[in-house]
């Protein structure tokens, strides 16, 4: 039995390893592949190796693995990457796997600046990259400082960080700004507005191939999923002339000379050369694989597709019930925690409260056992009164009685009875206001005790009614071949015919598309602003050459859209013409 082969395939997120028969064919494998991952929009893919010179060449479906001029190691590598790229993010993806393999590998085109951004749009980009990694923003774990020195997370091109002056912790600062502005944006919906950002950018999804025209002019060929563009040397950022895929009948090539047939018989042939022959089969392969797209999102979907949108739109509208009903229970939280703030701080309140009323009643209790001994005292000198007066009222019946006395005995008798009755009088006196002082003694106490008594009524009041709140309190609280194919590696000549409508009328709408920045009033002045701002740091003498243009572009009010839509004015004939009289 023959010996198995081992394989090694890294997609964007994961390493998976599989050993497969000499037999294998490059279906099989990939086919692997995208079950593995549960992958679904398998047009878009393929896998990709490094050939034995070292060049990174696409896996032919229809062929054997081991027959193929895979570098020769153990195990065999290849990396599962998009080939294709969609016109409409929004409209195309519909699994979120493919959506993650998408965002993850235009990511690191950013990053490494393979594909051009400007600074404050790579900005932008990284709020919502952290989003789709990190969730919502959280002050606490996602410090000053967390994302550079904690995670030493690659934020930004490092183009972007050498042009301008400003520290890590700056950039960061920047961008954790627009970070927080995405709470509660689920991590699919980061990736997708992500993505539809960076299809705005003039070199995304696009293939770039060195050609010269019949003058030897060198130039770029750009394919990508609307059509062919043609670029300057010393620009890639904006093209010059353009073909879209519908104007476009047959693709051929011999050799060098790569031949392109419009659909347009009075137009001439389209015709450059590349400097290898395998470019020519890399761009007939790339040319097949985006026309046969572009005609298909121009027609119904197939059941498959609509299947896998229908499932998807359900998928989607669970997570977001799912979504809603969790922010429903985070706001219930929420609330339950704020009311519970407030019952503590109202409890805190009530013991302050409780705290200066007990004070208030232990002097109210002075107050009362002072007026109690001065009640006591008056009521004994009261007592002690009424016997002076008793012994005087007997005196002066004494002195009644013997009025037989002697004159001057009689008038001392009647002398003292009558210093004995203004005592008495006197005592009688003291004794009424004693009792009226005593009266108002009793009143104020009896005041002090209703007081001490509504005190602690209210007191108790308080209590029960926190203990209640304190009840309903603990309720809330717990809440997705085209092979290089055209024939053999003897084959000398390598076409294909196209598939095309009898009304070539076929909608254009990417003439007419605006930007995201465009659509978006409030993003486009963000974006304006904090590009001001980074003028102010940046290094002019560092400048790249695609920084320029895009400067030049930006002041002249092109964007991707309106130059696509200029540069595929007038027929093809004349389209030709100037692609042949550029040097």
């Amino acid at each position: 039995m023959p010996k198995p082969v081992n394989v090694r395939v890294q997609t964007m997120d994961a390493e998976l390893e599989f050993a497969i028969q000499p037999s294998t064919t490059g279906k099989q494998l990939f086919d692997q592949v995208v079950k593995t991952i549960g992958l679904r929009e398998i047009w878009f893919f393929g896998l990709q190796y490094k050939d034995s010179k070292g060049f990174g060449t696409w896996l032919k479906l229809s062929k054997k693995v081991t027959s193929q001029d895979v570098r020769k190691e153990t195990p065999l590598d290849f990396q599962f990457r998009a080939k294709f790229f969609p016109e409409d993010v929004a409209e195309e993806l519909i699994q979120e796997v493919t959506l993650r393999m998408f965002f993850l590998q235009v990511k690191r085109g950013i990053l490494s600046d393979e594909v051009y951004c400007p600074p404050e749009t790579s900005v932008l980009l990284s709020s919502y990259a952290l989003q789709a990694k990190y969730g919502d923003c959280d002050p606490e774990k996602h410090a000053a400082g967390f994302f550079i020195n904690e995670t030493q997370e690659k934020l930004l091109p490092q183009r972007v960080f050498d042009q301008h002056k400003l520290t890590p912790a700056q950039w960061e600062e920047r961008i954790v700004t627009w970070y927080q502005e995405h709470k509660r944006m689920l991590r699919e919906d980061a990736m997708m507005e992500y993505l539809k950002i960076v299809q705005d950018l003039e070199m995304y999804g696009v293939n770039y191939f060195e050609i010269k025209n019949k003058r030897g002019t060198e130039l770029w060929l750009g394919v990508d999923a609307l059509g062919l563009n043609v670029y300057e040397k010393e620009d890639r950022l904006t093209p010059k002339i353009g073909f879209p895929w519908s104007e476009i009948r047959n693709i051929s090539f011999n050799d060098k000379k790569f031949i392109i047939k419009p659909i347009d018989k009075k137009a001439p042939d389209f015709v450059f050369y590349a400097p290898r022959l395998r470019i020519n089969k890399r761009i007939l392969s790339l040319c097949m694989g985006n026309h046969e797209l572009y005609m298909r999102r121009r027609k119904p979907d197939t059941i498959e597709v609509q299947q896998m949108k229908a499932q998807a739109k359900e998928e989607k509208m669970a997570k977001q019930q799912d979504r809603e009903k969790i922010e429903k229970e985070r706001r219930k939280r929420e609330e339950a925690e704020k009311m519970l703030k407030s019952y503590e701080a109202k409890l805190e309140e009530l013991l302050r409260e409780a705290e200066t009323r007990q004070k208030d009643l232990d002097v109210s209790e002075m107050k009362k056992m002072e007026l109690e001994d001065n009640l006591n005292r008056y009521n004994k000198e009261r007592e002690d009164l009424l016997t002076e007066k008793a012994r005087a009222e007997e005196m002066k019946q004494e002195a009644l009685k013997n009025v037989d006395l002697e004159k001057e005995v009689r008038n001392q008798k009647e002398r003292e009875a009558l210093e004995a009755n203004e005592v008495a009088e006197k005592r009688a006196a003291e004794i009424s206001e004693k009792e009226t002082q005593m009266r108002e003694l009793q009143e104020q106490l009896e005041a002090i005790r209703r007081e001490t008594e509504e005190k602690d009524a209210a007191y108790n009041a308080l209590i029960v009614q926190h203990a209640q709140q304190s009840k309903i309190n603990a309720e809330h609280v717990k809440e997705h071949d085209y092979e290089e194919s055209a024939g053999t590696e003897d084959d000398t000549t390598y076409g294909a015919e196209l598939q095309t409508y009898e009304n070539q009328d076929l909608p254009r709408p990417e003439e007419e598309r605006l930007t995201l920045a465009e659509k978006n009033h409030r993003l486009k002045e963000q974006l304006k602003a904090l590009g001001d701002q980074l003028v102010v740091s940046k290094d002019k003498s560092k400048e790249s050459i695609n920084d320029v243009l895009h400067a030049e572009n930006v002041r002249s009010g092109r964007d991707k859209y309106k130059t696509l839509k200029q540069i595929r004015s007038g027929n093809t004939k004349k389209r030709v013409d100037e692609f042949e009289a550029l040097n």
